[in-house]
C-alpha cells in the first residue's frame, strides 16, 4: 500500500481547472456541509480563521470521503507547521506571505523527506500513514504532496520569477486582498491598473510551467481568469455566503435596517 493518490495535484498537473470555496467559519460541522455542495476544492483557512492545528485536523477529517479536495492554508511559513500538517494527513498546503526565493526553498524542502528535503521522519506514529498501516508511506509520500505559495505583496511580485524557479513548488496563488492593500489599491481593488498587475502575475506563473491560483468573487473577472488558463479559482467564501444569506433573510421581515450595506465578498 502506498500514500493515497492526491487528486488535487493530479488535476493541477493535467491542466484541469478546479473551482473552490474558502472555509473561514472554523467548524468541522460547516466543512462537512460544504463537502456536500460540489466544489472541487475547499480551502481550510488557518491564517485568518480562529483555528489551531487540532481544529484544522477536525475540518480535514470532516472532508474525508468527499469529492471536494481539501487545501489547507497554514497561518505562516514555518517548517514545523508544515511537518505537523503533513503528518496529520494534509496533502495540499497553501503557504501565505511568500516574498523570497529563500522562503520558497524552505517550504519546498519542508514538504519532502530526506535526502530531497527536511521533513521529519515520524511517519510510524502519524495519521498520514494510517499509523504505520501504509508500510511504504515514507517512500511514496513525496509524490503525493502539493504546495502552493501565496504571493501577495510588492516584494513577492518582485521575487516572483525566482520563486517560480524553485524546484518542488507546485504552484503560486495570488492573494488579491493583501496585494491590493500593499500596492495602494485597498479602496479600489477593481481598478484596471491593479487587475492588469494580477493578470500579468498569473501569466508569468503559467509561463513558468507552474499551476496558477487566485480567489475572485466577481463573475466577470472569474471568466477573464478562466480565459487566462488559471488552474484553481476560489469563487466563494463560506462566511460571506452565510452573512449575505442571513442578511437577506432578516430583511424579509425586519426591514432595511437589518442590513444597509451591499453584499459581502469575504476577502
Amino acid at each position: 500500500m502506498s500514500a493515497p493518490e492526491n487528486r488535487f495535484k493530479k488535476r493541477l498537473n493535467s491542466g484541469q481547472i478546479q473551482f473552490g470555496c474558502w472555509l473561514g467559519m472554523a467548524e468541522p460541522y460547516v466543512a462537512e456541509m460544504a463537502a456536500l455542495c460540489g466544489f472541487d476544492v475547499l480551502v481550510i483557512d488557518g491564517e485568518h480563521a480562529p483555528v489551531d492545528m487540532k481544529s484544522m485536523l477536525g475540518q480535514l477529517k470532516a472532508l474525508e470521503g468527499s469529492p471536494s479536495q481539501p487545501l489547507l492554508r497554514l497561518p505562516v511559513d514555518q517548517t514545523h507547521l508544515v511537518k505537523q500538517a503533513l503528518d496529520f494527513g494534509a496533502q495540499n498546503l497553501l503557504i501565505p506571505m511568500i516574498e523570497s526565493k529563500e522562503q520558497a526553498e524552505a517550504m519546498a524542502k519542508a514538504m519532502r523527506y530526506p535526502p530531497h528535503g527536511i521533513r521529519g521522519v515520524g511517519a510510524g506514529m502519524a495519521r498520514a500513514s494510517k499509523f504505520s498501516m501504509i508500510a511504504d508511506y515514507q517512500q511514496t509520500a513525496d509524490d503525493q504532496v502539493c504546495v502552493m505559495l501565496q504571493v501577495e505583496s510588492r516584494a513577492g511580485l518582485d521575487a516572483l520569477d525566482d520563486i517560480l524557479a524553485v524546484e518542488g513548488i507546485d504552484g503560486v496563488f495570488i492573494g488579491p486582498g493583501d496585494l491590493s492593500a500593499n500596492l495602494g489599491y485597498a479602496e479600489t481593488p477593481k481598478h484596471p491598473e491593479f487587475k492588469a498587475i494580477v493578470k500579468d502575475a498569473l501569466t508569468r506563473i503559467k509561463a513558468a510551467g507552474r499551476a496558477a491560483g487566485i480567489i475572485e468573487t466577481d463573475d466577470d473577472y472569474i471568466q477573464q481568469y478562466i480565459d487566462l488558463g488559471v488552474d484553481f479559482i476560489a469563487t466563494d467564501v463560506d462566511v460571506a455566503l452565510y452573512m449575505n444569506a442571513m442578511r437577506k433573510a432578516a430583511r424579509r421581515y425586519s426591514g432595511p435596517d437589518a442590513a444597509e450595506t451591499g453584499d459581502i465578498s469575504g476577502y
